[in-house]
């Protein structure tokens, strides 16, 4: 088996690792809201754009990590 077949292949298992986190992080992040909605209804409205902030980061951070993965990959 060709040297760069294995590489590629850690790199798809790399990346599959590094997503855990962000979707461990997007789960978090719903659930402490929905949460704190069932607790008080009437906060929604003020903690939904911090939702959707948070959620975004998170995104980003694991758009990033592929990106990079790429640019790294040659």
């Amino acid at each position: 088996m060709p040297l760069a077949e294995i590489t590629g292949s850690t790199a798809a298992i790399g990346y599959g690792l590094a997503a855990i986190g962000p979707g461990i992080g997007v789960g978090l992040i719903f659930a402490s809201y929905v949460q704190a909605t069932a607790r008080q209804p009437e906060s929604s409205r003020l903690t939904q754009p911090f939702v959707w902030i948070g959620f975004a980061v998170v995104e980003a951070l694991a758009l990033l990590g592929i990106a990079f993965g790429f640019i790294w990959a040659g």
